[in-house]
Order: structure tokens, then C-alpha cells, then sequence
């Protein structure tokens, strides 16, 4: 195991998506989300994915080199054209001026189309929290997800993250997928000869089954809480492809480029801005209320405490990286499609 400082392993990842057809600055976004997921702890949507990142770069489903285009749809309502780019720096391109909008009118909402998302969902919605707005993300994907009483599947996994500000300059946040399982974490536990929890999904004759791979071949997840889960994912199917312009999971066919990934749907933030709402304690302040009182009945851990500790002790020691995989990461930059060395700082690892 190797312990890589953040900066080294961002510009690795970096390299590798510039090699394999993603502009600099695409390739800078993509690249500080899946170091920062590895950072936090979130290994299914951390290195793990780079491979599948490749695949669909090479593979012409998607533009590593699009130029996201922000629409005005009124003074609350930002629209993008992802240009069937990836969504981060879609939402990149409009945060600025969302924010403005946010602070300007009391909320924002931003409308995302012909967007690929294959990243954890927090990172979205982190920085507005920081920055001292309430966010919500939502994405649909691919259909992986039968609903109750379905024969086939229909949803996405279709993750909802949320942050607001607390006290003390923190934040509240946690994202979510509607299934049981993320599906980063079905393929996780194929490889690894791992059984999923019960309830977590059907093979492909809809039998309920704990085999990751009868799964993956044709079988499907099922959403948490049954009928309230599946609700939840209908409602995120609307907001993120209905409202935005994108498409629905099911319509989401890669047939003609093997080797695709990321699904190209849509996603929809919604900014608010607390200070307009009715709390003369201040907002921050009522959350850290809540969470004192969630501690006093006995809650220790609060939602993105565990990512916030790992992502402590990684700038502390180095993000923990297999040899294995770093050389698997290494590969992908020399196979790319403008192939170059990759010298290694003596600096930016540390054993």
C-alpha cells in the first residue's frame, strides 16, 4: 500500500483523462472528484471508476471536450446544455452564477441536460453548503432498479444528496442512492466474492438473490423501503429528466458504443438561500440545535461525519492507494491516445 498525497494523485487522474480525450479543464473537475471520493473513503465512486471513465471516453459515448452551455429560463431558473459532456462541469459553469441568483431572489434552481454522471453526488452540493446555502442534487442514471410489483427495471440507483451549513462553519451532508446498494457496490462485491444484503436485489427471473453477479446478469436492484424508496426514485426520474430535458433511466441506450458506462440523463440542483426563511437564531445556528439534540438521544456520528474524518486523516498520512492500482492507473495514462510518461515525484508518495 502506497500513501499518496491528494495534489499528486489528483494530477495522475488528471493525465489519464487529458490521454484519453478530456480537455484540461474537463479533466481537472473529473479528476478532483474521483480523488476526493477516494480521499473520503468512498471507494465505489473513487478509483474504482476510472476504468469505466476510460472505456466510455474511448468508446465516443461521451465528449471529454464539451462546452456546457448556460441558458436563461427566468430569475430563478438556470438552464444548462451539458453538450453530452460529463455534469460536473456543467454545474461548474452555471455554480457562479446560480449562487448570484440564489442570494439575489431567495433560490435558484439549475436544470442540467445531455449529462453524464458517474460520480458520488456530495461533492455537488458540498460547496454551496460551504458557501452557506441549502443544496439538493438529484440524478437519475441507468435502469438498474425494478420497482415493486415490476417486471423489469425502470429507475436508476438515482442518488439524492443534501448539505446545509451548522455551526462552527461545518456542514450537514449525505448522499444516497434510492436502491439498497449503490451500484458501484454490487460490482464491488462481485469482484471481491462478497454476498449482498438480503433484500437488495433479483436475478434476472426476478428471484430475490444475494449473488452480486446474478445481478449484474440481467437480474436488478431493488429500492430501499420498497413502495417509499421507489416514490422517491419516480420523483427523482422527474426532476432530473423530466424538468431538465434529459432522459429517463430506461431511455439511456449505449448499445452502439461498447464499452460506455455513464449513463447521459439529466440532473437537477435546487439552491436556497436560509437567511430568507423565518429562523431569528439564524439558520446555522437551529441546525446545530438539532444535531445537539440528535447527540444528546445518543446519535454520535451525523451524515458526512465518516467522510469528513477519512478525508482528515488523508491529508494527515496520503490517500492509501495499492501498488496494484497504482500501476493499473499508471497504464491508463500510457495506453491513453496521447501516450506519455509519467515521472513520480519522490515527493508525492509516502510509504
Amino acid at each position: 500500500m502506497t500513501h499518496m498525497d491528494f495534489d499528486a494523485l489528483v494530477a495522475l487522474l488528471t493525465r489519464i483523462f487529458i490521454a484519453n480525450g478530456a480537455s484540461p479543464g474537463v479533466a481537472d473537475i473529473l479528476a478532483r472528484n474521483c480523488a476526493g471520493a477516494e480521499r473520503d473513503g468512498a471507494m465505489s465512486h473513487g478509483l474504482f471508476r476510472m476504468p469505466g471513465y476510460v472505456a466510455t471516453l474511448r468508446s465516443g459515448w461521451v465528449d471529454g471536450r464539451a462546452e456546457p452551455v448556460v441558458e436563461d429560463g427566468g430569475a430563478s431558473f438556470l438552464r444548462v446544455d451539458a453538450a453530452n459532456g460529463f455534469a460536473q462541469p456543467a454545474l461548474a459553469v452555471a455554480a457562479p452564477l446560480a449562487m448570484d441568483r440564489a442570494c439575489a431572489t431567495g433560490a435558484c434552481v439549475v436544470a442540467i441536460r445531455r449529462s453524464h454522471h458517474f460520480a458520488a453526488l456530495w461533492p455537488d452540493v458540498e460547496p454551496f453548503a460551504e458557501a452557506g446555502l441549502v443544496a439538493i442534487a438529484m440524478v437519475d442514471s441507468m435502469a438498474v432498479v425494478v420497482p415493486p410489483g415490476a417486471g423489469k427495471p425502470v429507475y436508476g440507483t438515482n442518488p439524492l444528496a443534501f448539505a446545509a451549513p451548522r455551526g462552527g462553519g461545518k456542514i450537514i451532508v449525505f448522499d444516497q442512492a434510492v436502491s439498497v446498494l449503490a451500484h458501484g457496490d454490487v460490482q464491488i462485491a462481485a469482484r471481491e466474492g462478497h454476498d449482498l444484503p438480503e433484500g437488495a436485489g433479483v436475478d434476472a427471473a426476478g428471484r430475490p438473490t444475494r449473488d452480486p453477479r446474478a445481478v449484474l446478469d440481467g437480474g436488478a436492484l431493488l429500492p430501499f423501503g420498497g413502495h417509499k424508496g421507489a416514490a422517491i426514485a419516480m420523483m427523482i426520474e422527474i426532476m432530473a429528466a423530466a424538468l431538465t430535458g434529459g432522459l429517463y433511466s430506461h431511455e439511456v441506450d449505449w448499445s452502439g458504443h461498447p464499452g460506455a458506462q455513464t449513463p447521459c440523463t439529466g440532473e437537477c440542483v435546487i439552491l436556497i438561500d436560509p437567511a430568507r426563511g423565518g429562523s431569528a437564531a439564524g439558520f446555522a445556528a437551529r441546525v446545530e440545535q438539532l444535531v445537539e439534540a440528535l447527540r444528546a438521544a445518543g446519535q454520535e456520528r451525523m451524515p458526512g461525519d465518516r467522510r469528513f474524518a477519512a478525508r482528515e486523516k488523508a491529508l494527515r498520512e496520503g490517500v492509501a492507494v495499492r501498488a496494484e492500482m497504482l500501476a493499473r492507473l499508471e497504464g491508463l495514462v500510457a495506453n491513453g491516445t496521447s501516450p506519455s510518461p509519467l515521472p513520480t515525484s519522490p515527493d508525492a508518495l509516502r510509504d
